[in-house]
This record gives structure tokens, C-alpha cells and sequence, in this order.
């Protein structure tokens, strides 16, 4: 009941007419940016963040809010009608929903996944208000040793599980680490990697490295790739969903709330996985079989709804642990830490009117972008026929302006120079850029209280194993590792015996 209290008091506070001008803001910039083709969530909000640090911070995390549940929806328009997924986690959306609008049915597509989307947020924000108190009790009694633990644990699930393979996403982890390392040491006092540059001594700005590496890397790596002539875009006309459809969707969009939102809420989760999983489910329940890879309206609905439902779900461990296991809440940790905010178990205490007005605008935005998005498709439609060598020089004029608007210093752009070109590289062998981001992150974080363990203990390493806490973590880190290869090689040895 206290949770439910304080999040009616959050209402309070995001239904004042300028809140409300920000989440309407947030979702139409959202979704604006997310429905342009290779633009995820992550992107967006990366590419839009400079700008929210001249607000106030529940005015900046209102719109927040707004755009990450609006990229949300605009990759949903832009796997169906471009069959371009904005991330891993809009491929089964593209697998299905591309189809249909092949078929004339770019319109029921469109509402599945928007009615499913509003379905699964609302229950999934729903949730994220009860269950976060109950983790951050949890999250209390932890040490640093349990909490080095988690980041562990955060760092091997997301490089495994992203990307074409664990070794590349391993990899890419540990450019992270790297670049995590740049500044001053916080227990010596001594500078690392900073080359003798000032402007280095406090660590690079993870504005600039999540700018870098998804705009700009993006960008580049479109150039590489361009090829002239108009994009073919599906239209978005014909029926709407009609009565069959309501009745074949209901159940995959809570079938796909019910993936999404836990394994969304596990320090080792994300929305690859669920949707999947949600796929993998409406194909074996449904009584179409023959529509499945021809454009059944279930492979859209369920893990569209698994989607949404696990960025609700992401954001469990990021308020109550600190802890990102997505692009988009690495950047979202980012933009908390720009203003002097550390999530975790003390944030429900210390910022509680934020945290609670937070959630309450994930309702608001949520119920907007129903209203908006469903009217307002034709606009979106447009947007996608820019021509891209417009689209991604804005792109770059607006990654570079807004990267020099955190510190207002030119090294800000020889750096966002310099990552950007990782960035291209790094999608050019096939590395996922999100664990780098992760890592740059959460290695700081992972180092201070994996030294801080070691300082209590007198540098006693079984005092990571101390209690059964750590010991169940590294256990599932360990299955993060070991499992995925091991799957692979049983299918591998199934497909040669057949």
C-alpha cells in the first residue's frame, strides 16, 4: 500500500501542466528520432541527452521517460515498414510485421504492436512500482563484495547475450573497461591513461563515448554501406485490426508481458531473450501455424509486447541496484550520474519524489503515445523516406553539437572523433557496441567495490565468497558463460544426427 501511496503522489507531481508538456515532448521527440531506419532507443536517447541537462532534474527525467518509452514505438514502425530493426530486440517484431505489410495489413501490424505495447507497459510499470521497494530491502543488507558480484554478473550476461558471439562481446566489454579506466584513481588519487591531458583528469564524459559510439559509429558505418535510389517503405494503409485480430492478440500481448518484465527485471536480463522465448511460444500455441513466416499477426503482438514490457522491467535493477543491463539504461545511468545522482539502494530514500513522479510519467507517456501514435503514423511514414545522406549528416552535425555542449571544449570533439571511429570499426567486424558502453560504466563502479571488499578483508579474496548471496550470482555468471556455448554445440550435434 505505501508503494502504491507514493506513487499516486508521483501523479501529484507529473500531471502539473509543464510535466506534462515534457512527457508530450519526450514521446513526440521519442518517437520522431526512434522511427528513423538504424535509430534504436538507445540512440535516441544518447543523441538527445545533451540537451536535457539545461533542465531541471524531474523535468529531464519526465522527458526522459517520454523518449525511451517513445523509441520504444517508433522501432516498432520501423521494423514493420522497413523491415530495419532499430536493435536485436525489433527482430521478431521485423520477422512477422514486414510481412504483413507486404500483404496490405501494414495497418493491423501497426496496432498490434502499439496496443500491445501500451498493454504490456502499463502492466510492466505496474509492476516496476511494486516489486522495486521489495529489491531495494534486498539491496540494502548486500556488501561491496555482493555487489561486485552483480556487476560481474551484469557485464558477462549483457557481452555474451549481445552481439554475433561471446568472444566479440567479451571484447567489446573490455574496450569499455578501458576507456573506464581514463581519469583519476578515486583511492590513490593518481591519474591513469590520461596523457598529460587536464581535461582527461576527471575521465571521459559518457555522453561523448555513448554519442560516439552509436551515432556517429552508426552514421559511418551507413555511409560505408550507401547505396543511392529511394528506400522502399511498405505502406501503413489497409484495415485496421479487426475483430479476429483483437481476439488472436490479446493473449500473446500477455503472454509477452509475462517474458518480458522478469527477465527484463534480472541483473542478467535485457529483450533479446523474452522475445524470442514470446516467438518461440506464439508459434507453438497458435492455431495458424501455416501464417508463421508468411505474416501471422500473434509474431507480432507477442514479442512486441515481451519488448516493451522488459524495458519497463530494465529499469528494476538500474533504480534499486544501479545496475544497466540494456544500452538504454547504461545511457539513462549516465544521464542520472550528470546530475550528481547515484542509482541504487538508497535512491528511493534520497530522491524519492523524482523516482516516484519518474514512474508515474512511464503511465502518462505511455497512454500518450497510444493516443498519438496510432493518428499520427502518416507523419511517421514520411520521416522514414528522408534521404539518408540528409538523415545521417544531421545526425553527425547534431551528435558534434551536442557533444560540445557538455564541456564547451574542442578535445570533446577529437574524442568523439576518435570513439566514433571505434564505433564504424567495431560494427564493422561485427562487435556490439552496447557492452562497451556497459562496461565504461560499470567498471569504475565494479573496481571501487571489488577493492573496497578486498580493503575490509585485508586482501582475503574468499571474502567474494563469503556469503551465499555472492556465491548464487557468480553461479548464474558462470552459467552466462558456459551455457550459451554448450547450447550451441548440442544443436550443432542434433542438426548432424538428423
Amino acid at each position: 500500500m505505501e508503494a502504491l501511496n507514493e506513487l499516486l503522489n508521483g501523479f501529484g507531481q507529473a500531471l502539473t501542466p509543464l510535466n506534462l508538456l515534457f512527457a508530450l515532448l519526450g514521446v513526440l521527440l521519442g518517437t520522431a528520432v526512434g522511427v528513423l531506419p538504424g535509430i534504436g532507443p538507445a540512440m535516441t536517447v544518447a543523441l538527445l541527452l545533451p540537451i536535457t541537462y539545461v533542465l531541471e532534474p524531474t523535468a529531464a527525467f519526465i522527458m526522459f521517460a517520454g523518449i525511451y518509452y517513445g523509441g520504444m514505438y517508433g522501432g516498432s514502425t520501423t521494423s514493420i515498414l522497413l523491415n530495419t530493426p532499430g536493435e536485436s530486440s525489433s527482430i521478431m517484431t521485423a520477422l512477422e510485421g514486414n510481412r504483413m505489410a507486404k500483404a496490405g495489413r501494414g495497418a493491423a501490424a501497426l496496432g498490434t504492436a502499439a496496443i500491445g505495447s501500451f498493454v504490456a507497459g502499463t502492466i510492466a510499470t505496474l509492476l516496476l512500482a511494486l516489486v522495486a521497494p521489495t529489491v531495494v530491502e534486498l539491496a540494502i543488507s548486500i556488501g561491496p563484495a555482493d555487489y561486485f558480484a552483480l556487476a560481474l554478473l551484469a557485464f558477462l550476461a549483457v557481452a555474451t547475450v549481445l552481439g554475433s558471439s561471446p568472444l566479440r562481446g567479451l571484447a567489446s566489454l573490455c574496450v569499455g573497461l578501458f576507456l573506464g579506466l581514463v581519469g583519476t584513481d578515486l583511492l590513490t588519487g593518481q591519474q591513469r591513461f590520461t596523457f598529460g591531458l587536464p581535461q582527461l583528469a576527471d575521465g571521459i564524459d559518457v555522453v561523448i563515448v555513448a554519442v560516439a559510439l552509436f551515432a556517429v559509429g552508426e552514421a559511418l558505418h551507413v555511409a560505408s554501406r550507401l547505396r543511392h535510389g529511394p528506400v522502399e517503405v511498405m505502406s501503413s494503409k489497409g484495415s485496421f485490426m479487426t475483430k479476429e485480430d483483437f481476439k488472436r492478440s490479446w493473449k500473446p500481448w500477455l503472454r509477452g508481458t509475462a517474458f518480458g518484465f522478469p527477465f527484463g527485471a534480472l541483473p542478467a536480463g535485457g529483450a533479446e531473450i523474452p522475445t524470442f522465448l514470446s516467438y518461440a511460444t506464439e508459434r507453438r500455441l497458435t492455431k495458424h501455424p501455416d501464417e508463421f513466416g508468411r505474416g501471422a499477426i500473434e509474431g507480432v503482438a507477442g514479442p512486441e509486447a515481451a519488448n516493451n514490457a522488459a524495458a519497463a522491467g530494465v529499469l528494476v535493477p538500474l533504480l534499486t541496484l544501479g545496475l544497466p543491463t540494456s544500452a538504454t539504461a547504461a545511457i539513462l545511468l549516465a544521464a542520472f550520474q550528470g546530475y550528481g545522482i547515484q542509482p541504487g539502494p538508497t535512491l528511493l530514500t534520497t530522491e524519492s519524489a523524482l523516482v516516484w513522479t519518474l514512474i508515474a510519467s512511464l503511465f502518462i507517456g505511455n497512454v500518450m503515445l497510444l493516443v498519438l501514435n496510432l493518428p499520427l503514423v502518416g507523419i511517421w511514414v514520411k520521416l522514414l523516406k528522408i534521404p539518408r545522406p540528409y538523415l545521417y549528416a544531421g545526425i553527425l552535425l547534431f551528435a558534434s553539437l551536442g557533444s560540445y555542449a557538455v564541456n564547451a571544449q574542442p578535445l570533446d570533439l577529437v574524442i568523439l572523433l576518435v570513439l566514433g571511429l571505434l564505433g564504424f570499426a567495431m560494427r564493422r567486424f561485427g562487435w556490439p557496441v552496447a557492452p562497451a558502453v556497459i562496461g565504461l560504466i560499470l567498471g569504475p563502479i565494479a573496481e571501487t567495490n571489488l577493492r573496497r571488499a578486498l580493503a575490509i578483508s585485508d586482501g582475503d579474496l574468499s571474502t567474494l565468497v563469503d556469503s551465499w548471496f555472492s556465491r548464487v550470482v557468480l553461479l548464474v555468471a558462470l552459467l552466462a558463460v558456459v551455457l550459451p556455448p554448450l547450447l550451441k554445440l548440442t544443436r550443432r550435434r542434433k542438426e548432424a544426427l538428423v
